[in-house]
């Protein structure tokens, strides 16, 4: 064993090993007990069937990527009986399941998401885009006729679901400037019956408001019909709701301060599903970062966990099997790259897809612990507030340090989102390193209840900065990290986070690393895509009237305030964060010599997607915290 009192470790985690990882996403049951799933392979979306859980996986789709681009994407694919409805460039396939070729459902045009076969297999509901236009449209599932609109006025649409009946269909809309989780209404209409024409009466608003300030998520049918079960933060958490359909009234299923949902960033999420006798509800509860799958009976209302599941702490996209009470999904662990598992009532675990034994990373990363500390901000609110974290130790048999670590406090994007207890190369990568990861979770982020996510409204690049230099400063002052290198490290909303914190507390990372991040939020609100267009009249103010507000806590207007290193990475396919910001972030840079690298990536967007990406992303990275930090 090596032992060091500075310097980096040596790592036998090569960047390549990262870039390697098939990772599933979504899951759902076929009628005969199969499963198919979504495999994102380098860039690519392939759609993998396996009949049985002694039978092989197949591709059934290899002529074609599974990807839907509504907004951010998700709601790629649906099966119904023995037919997989899937979205490739922008259109809509069916594909039998032992079927040879794709036979197009939806014309050419636009872009669709969502796809939601009626109970007779006749007709497909789904989300399309078009020119700025959002609707729920309503086709024929041979592909005959033209579709039309089910329901549109909105400013967007996300998870329709038909009832049992095959004339109803719920869905969620909101409108401008709400995002889903600000604000959202949930909807029952009527979808007629017979053809593909909707029929009957308007459609009633169950819940939420799309203007208002409580946010609905997926809806699903009972199996009999009976009720229709939603999540809300009606009472400031996520949790499980009923409407009973016979007369219209409400009730909350759950109420605790956990989270069933997270924010809806994407199409097709799924968290919760009925089991096939109607009396319960299986659903993913969050806590601390933490996801577990629990069992919701109807009448005792206490979730109740299922067994089988300790080792995964990051679980999605519940599918209920219609033969029996088993579920599918896609869990994870720090220790667990992402997998296919089946599991029942009894706590038995399957896994479906094919996986490598446990990583050799595992070797080098342990569960995080949670931390939480008190927050000194300048911001005023009505109560004080802890901030939330995920810290990861240094860890590597090889090797043995005798004092506080160099540590990285990693923000993540949204600024809606949450550093979940999950597997991500990167960390294990960082702390095989000799390095500590403080995962943060900043005033904004999910996973803590409403008033915690609103805490970041108005306040964004002064609240998540102020947690970002706390997080710091609570490491350094546990004995956690080495005061003289800490990096700060981000990608998207989490890159602006990045570069405040170089430009306000100069000197107290040795480094950041900015991933596409956002420099200039004038520009972001007038080039940003449709679903965050009105984003930042929320997290910032509105425009003109703040526009002072806007150049202010825009990095770009200040980057002369920057001399710490700077590692600057760009998709230059980025339609949410363009390209030129990153541009002038780096120009800025060069112009006053600060040390700083720049790396941009042809053919990759808001994210990477490609396996060689991802390597060189990694070695550049090691190559930057060695000539800083080492």
């Amino acid at each position: 064993m090596k032992v060091f009192s500075n310097g980096l470790w040596e790592s036998p985690l090569a960047p390549g090993q990262g870039a390697a990882r098939v990772r599933p996403g979504d899951v759902q049951w076929t009628a005969s007990g199969g499963l198919v799933w979504r495999e994102d392979r380098s860039g690519t979306g392939i759609l993998v069937v396996r009949e049985s859980l002694g039978g092989p996986p197949r591709d059934l789709v290899a002529e074609r990527s599974v990807r839907a681009r509504v907004g951010y994407g998700g709601g790629d694919f649906s099966v119904s009986g023995g037919q997989v409805f899937f979205v490739s460039g922008g259109r809509i396939f069916r594909h039998g399941l032992e079927d040879t070729e794709s036979v197009p459902v939806t014309p050419p045009w636009g872009r669709a998401a969502a796809p939601a076969a009626s109970p007779d297999g006749r007709r497909l509901v789904y989300v399309h885009s078009a020119e700025g236009v959002d609707c729920l449209g309503l086709a024929r599932t041979d592909g005959s006729g033209w579709p039309v609109q089910l329901a549109s006025g909105h400013d967007f649409y996300m998870q329709p679901a038909w009832h049992p009946d095959g004339r109803r269909v719920a869905w969620v809309a909101w409108d401008h400037p709400n995002m889903p989780w600000d604000g959202s209404a949930l909807y029952l209409g009527g979808a007629g019956s017979g053809s593909a024409a909707g029929e009957g009466p308007e459609p009633v608003r169950v819940a939420g408001d799309p203007a208002g300030s409580v946010a609905v998520f997926q809806p699903a049918f009972s199996p009999d019909g009976r009720y229709l079960s939603f999540v809300c933060d009606r009472e400031g958490w996520f949790n499980l709701w009923l409407c009973d359909l016979a007369d219209g009234s409400l009730r909350a299923l759950v109420r605790e301060p956990s989270e069933y949902a997270g924010p809806a960033w994407i199409q097709g999420l799924r968290s919760h599903a009925w089991t096939p006798s109607g009396d319960a509800i299986y659903a993913i509860r969050l806590s601390r970062g933490r996801a577990e799958l629990v069992r919701v009976d109807l009448e005792e209302r206490r979730p109740q966990p299922v067994g089988g599941l300790s080792r995964y702490t990051a679980l999605s996209q519940l599918s209920a099997a219609p033969d029996g009470e088993r579920i599918a999904l896609v869990g994870s662990s720090p220790l667990h790259p992402p997998r296919v598992l089946t599991v029942s009532a009894q706590g038995t675990v399957a896994t479906w897809s094919e996986v490598t034994p446990d990583p050799p990373e595992a070797a080098y990363l342990g569960h995080p612990r949670p931390l939480s500390w008190r927050v000194k901000s300048e911001v005023a609110r009505p109560q004080p507030l802890d901030c939330h974290g995920l810290y990861y130790r240094p860890r590597n048999p090889a090797h043995r340090r005798t004092g506080p670590p160099p540590a990285v406090v990693r923000v993540h994007g949204g600024p809606t989102s949450q550093a979940l207890i999950e597997y991500r190369f990167e960390i294990p990568f960082l702390t095989s390193r000799g390095f500590a990861v403080l995962d943060l979770n900043y005033r904004g982020s999910s996973g803590y209840g409403r008033a915690y996510r609103d805490a970041l409204k108005g306040h964004w690049g002064v609240a998540d900065v102020e947690d970002a230099r706390s997080a710091a400063e609570t490491l350094v002052s546990s004995g956690r990290a080495d005061p003289d290198r800490l990096v700060v490290l981000g990608g998207s909303a989490g890159g602006l986070t990045v570069l405040l914190c170089l430009i306000r507390y100069p000197g107290l990372f040795r480094a950041g690393v900015c991933l596409y991040g956002v420099s200039d939020l004038l520009a972001l609100a007038r080039e940003t895509h449709k679903f965050e267009a009105h984003y930042l009249d929320s997290l910032v103010g509105l425009l003109p009237r703040e526009e002072s507000l806007y150049r202010e806590r825009s990095p770009l207007g200040r980057a002369g305030s920057i001399r710490d290193p700077v590692a600057l990475f760009q998709g230059e396919d980025d339609e949410v964060v363009p390209p030129s910001q990153s541009d002038r972030i780096a120009e800025a840079l060069a112009g006053r010599g600060v040390p700083h690298v720049y790396h941009r990536f042809p053919g990759e967007g808001h994210g990477w997607k490609k396996s060689r990406t991802i390597e060189t992303y990694l070695e550049a990275l090691q190559a930057f915290l060695a000539e800083h930090l080492a």
